[in-house]
């Protein structure tokens, strides 16, 4: 059965020591963006985190250094969990982050609310969580957990898309949750639907032999290097 025990959210006070009023904004935003997006008021963070709007200036100069320092805690807290599970294959982190939906899903609620505002913002930390991703693939590679790719970058663009698309249909489908507040109950419902057929798929594969990506290997008319017809006979089963 799965572990119950909650984290407090964003919270780096509650795991590194970090209380300071920059972490107590920096967090109270992230909550705030994720539930409201990004056209809130300083003001409203300000509320929320239980301090001055002056002192928000003070730590960040404007609501963009705000953000740029949301966008950098989101980014390393999601690639070091990723990290801690896929660079040794060792379930228990994995199972640990299962328990942790309280501290998660504002994390994952925050990407979305990010790539759904569009623009060159969303771009550019669309990027970042791509390149994180292709970094802690090939860690998993290296230590014999993750398959190797013949294009590693774009398998990674491809989980990652994979991944952020399903929050943002989930976002429309369970809408009501989300009006609600209910975070926890909309990545948990998330969770329930797509660990179990996600895994299955991952681990076991979908296609029962390689012939439809040695065909298209061969239609390409510039396929990846190292995939000429002597590497895709080679790797045939």
């Amino acid at each position: 059965m799965r572990s119950k025990e909650r984290s407090r959210g964003p919270r780096a006070a509650a795991r590194d020591g970090d209380l300071t009023a920059a972490a107590r904004i920096r967090d109270a935003a992230i909550l705030r963006f994720s539930r409201d997006g990004f056209g809130v008021s300083l003001r409203t963070v300000a509320e929320d985190a239980q301090i001055s709007g002056g002192l928000i200036l003070y730590h960040f100069g404007t609501k963009e250094g705000l953000r740029r320092a949301c966008d950098e805690w989101v980014l390393r807290e999601i690639r070091e969990s990723k990290r801690a599970v896929l660079g040794t294959g060792e379930t228990g982190p994995w199972l640990a982050q299962l328990g942790q939906t309280d501290h998660f899903a504002p994390l994952a609620m925050y990407v979305a609310r990010t790539l759904q505002a569009g623009g060159e913002a969303a771009a550019a930390f669309f990027d970042h969580l791509v390149d994180d991703a292709a970094g802690y693939l090939e860690e998993g590679v290296r230590s014999g957990v993750i398959t190797p790719s013949r294009d590693p970058y774009a398998r990674a663009r491809f989980l990652t898309g994979m991944s952020v698309g399903t929050v943002l249909l989930e976002m429309s489908l369970r809408s009501q949750m989300l009006r609600d507040g209910d975070f926890t109950g909309f990545f948990e419902a998330i969770a329930e639907a797509t660990t179990g057929p996600g895994l299955e798929l991952y681990t076991q594969g979908l296609l029962t032999d390689r012939q439809m990506l040695d065909d298209y290997l061969m239609y390409v008319t510039d396929p990846p290097a190292g995939t000429d017809d002597g590497d895709i006979a080679a790797a045939r089963p």
